[in-house]
């Protein structure tokens, strides 16, 4: 990028998968966002091994996921930008059957900015984000000083939550 910035809102994104090769795919998508027209990445946390969240909770019984979250720059609208998201998804083997099901690939827009709207496909920020610690603490890895707009401080929404979230090894990815 000539060493100058993208001029944009700030967006974090959380990764999670609990299928395949689930930090290679984590990596993966990582790598197709920085090359996005109109993104640069400007952080990548660690990948994170959590127990399986699932609409009754906490599932021992499904695989681990792996999570992590990113910090980029972008000119791409909102919408714009998770439909780019989408599409990673569904490159890597995503399919939605099962809400909160096990899945290859998740990412999630998080925040964009300090914008707070919701709509049918978008709701900004992530309306369950303040309370999982698999999106927190990757998050907080990239930005001591995080806050999550109409909820808080990152660190200490973090606090407040189940303690599941762990750093893994790079050689356990």
């Amino acid at each position: 990028m000539n060493g100058r910035r993208l001029e944009g809102a700030r967006a974090v994104l959380a990764f999670g998968s609990n299928l395949g090769n689930r930090g290679e795919t984590i990596l993966e998508a990582m790598a197709e966002i920085a090359r996005l027209p109109g993104v640069e990445t400007i952080g990548e946390s660690s990948l994170y091994e959590t127990v399986a969240v699932k609409l009754h909770g906490i599932d021992p019984d499904a695989p681990a996921y792996l999570n992590a979250a990113s910090i980029v720059l972008t000119t791409l609208e909102p919408h714009e930008l998770l439909a780019a998201l989408n599409k990673i998804e569904l490159r890597h083997g995503r399919v939605r059957e099962e809400r909160w099901g096990d899945r290859t690939l998740d990412i999630d827009l998080i925040t964009y900015g300090t914008l707070e709207q919701s709509d049918e496909t978008l709701t900004l920020p992530h309306p369950r984000a303040w309370q999982r610690d698999f999106v927190l603490a990757p998050w907080l890895e990239l930005d001591p000083d995080a806050t999550i707009p109409g909820r808080g401080r990152v660190d200490e929404l973090l606090a407040s939550t189940d303690d599941t979230a762990r750093r893994t090894p790079s050689e356990t990815m």
